[in-house]
């Protein structure tokens, strides 16, 4: 299997090579593979020394921050390597303060293990989430460096619990401690005899509440609210849009931010022709045009976290497509979240839909009663808000936990100037 293991990832290599004559994704990726070894000796101490994070891409890198961010305050000397697998994560995150080298992660082969740890020298190896690699978790394992997983969650139907998945166990034998997300996990691994496992948490609640406490003013967007009930559709697609557009346009007594998940010229443009009232994309707008504007379009990138705080409600786009986006940004405001009914596989939308602090839709005539009945409703929409609110803020604090079982203390508190 070892043998079957290595030459899927070297085909995969290949692959990717091939790809990216005509994907920028693929060609992105190639070409930072290709140099990072040169990379890590150019910026790296020889002494070695690094705690080495790993996290596939910018959303398992957001669940990773918090940690991140609390070894730095704690521990400013420290040094600390973060690497990406993916080009979406790099590329955004590729300048980032807070940690002393960027760069992408080698491909798994036997090889490029051996050489990317002899050359960072790690104290501890720190994966986010789902990363599992066969060849770097052994590496680690036999030269006795200490070797973590955050913010992971584990389910049935994984390899690992399958007859033949003898070999996806072993990868988990190679972990120092698991910090999964919830007890079913947990019992899952108890199953196959792996008992070196805590229940954390998920450490995107820590962020979420990090980034409600530094959430950044926008004087363009206060001068665009009144009066009227204001709603933010966030991380929207087309499929989200039509509802959205459809309901939003014959109700002028109330006012919509959207911020779609792309923001291209052609999607901008398809977006505006659905609408029918007065509109302004945020790049264009000025404290005198705003006002005048009962749609405001959202076509920058970064803001959207903060944003939510000047809704009463929120939609979260993607439930009509492969999977709602991040609803924990827009419910630690403390207002209900509706979402699409692609989101099973996100415990956090079960867990507010059980609560009462969610709400999902499937239809149009679904999405027009919801909306009504809250406007009509203040009591209610106060209530399930509330609702939301205070299971972000109960779920709050895998950070601590792993940061005190990894370092053997408690970290400080954020300070309030923390980046975004």
């Amino acid at each position: 299997m070892k043998l079957l293991y290595n030459i899927g990832i070297a085909y995969y290599k290949q692959l990717v090579a091939m790809a990216g004559h005509f994907n920028t994704k693929a060609k992105k990726l190639t070409q930072g593979q290709a140099d990072v070894f040169e990379h890590l000796q150019q910026h790296l101490s020889p002494e070695g020394r690094y705690t080495w994070i790993h996290a596939s891409s910018l959303g398992e890198f957001e669940q990773g921050r918090p940690l991140i961010e609390a070894l730095r305050r704690n521990n400013p000397q420290h040094r600390i390597l973060l690497t990406f697998f993916s080009p979406s994560g790099y590329e955004v995150r590729k300048n980032y303060s807070e940690v002393d080298c960027v760069c992408y992660l080698p491909f798994d082969l036997p090889g490029n293990a051996r050489r990317f740890i002899e050359i960072v020298k790690p104290t501890e190896a720190i994966f986010v989430k789902y990363e599992f690699w066969s060849n770097y978790l052994h590496e680690l394992k036999k030269r006795g460096i200490p070797t973590y997983i955050i913010s992971t969650i584990f389910r049935p139907s994984q390899s690992f619990f399958r007859p033949y998945g003898g070999f996806f166990r072993e990868m988990l034998r190679c972990f120092t401690l698991l910090f999964v997300q919830d007890e079913a996990s947990r019992k899952l691994l108890a199953g196959i005899g792996i008992d070196n496992v805590t229940v954390a948490g998920d450490t995107r609640f820590d962020r979420v509440a990090a980034i409600r406490n530094q959430a950044k003013e926008y004087p363009l967007i206060e001068a665009f609210c009144d009066e009227r009930f204001i709603w933010v559709a966030g991380s929207s697609w087309p499929e989200d849009e039509a509802l959205i557009i459809q309901y939003f346009n014959q109700r002028p007594q109330q006012k919509l931010i959207i911020a779609p998940h792309e923001i291209d010229e052609k999607h901008l443009q398809q977006i505006e022709s659905r609408l029918n009232r007065p509109t302004i994309r945020y790049s264009q707008a000025t404290p005198a045009n705003i006002r005048q504007a009962d749609c405001l379009i959202i076509d920058t990138f970064g803001m959207l976290s903060s944003i939510y705080r000047y809704g009463k409600m929120a939609y979260i786009g993607g439930g009509f497509g492969v999977g709602i986006h991040n609803i924990l940004e827009a419910a630690v405001y403390g207002i209900p979240v509706m979402f699409g009914p692609n989101f099973k596989k996100f415990r956090e939308a079960r867990n507010l839909l059980a609560a009462g602090g969610a709400f999902t839709i499937g239809h149009y005539a679904q999405l027009e009663q919801l909306i009504d009945d809250l406007v009509a409703h203040p009591d209610k929409l106060a209530a399930t808000g509330k609702i939301a609110g205070d299971y972000i803020a109960l779920q709050a604090g895998a950070t601590d936990i792993i940061y005190r079982a990894v370092y053997g203390k408690t970290p400080q508190e954020p300070r309030n100037n923390i980046s975004q």
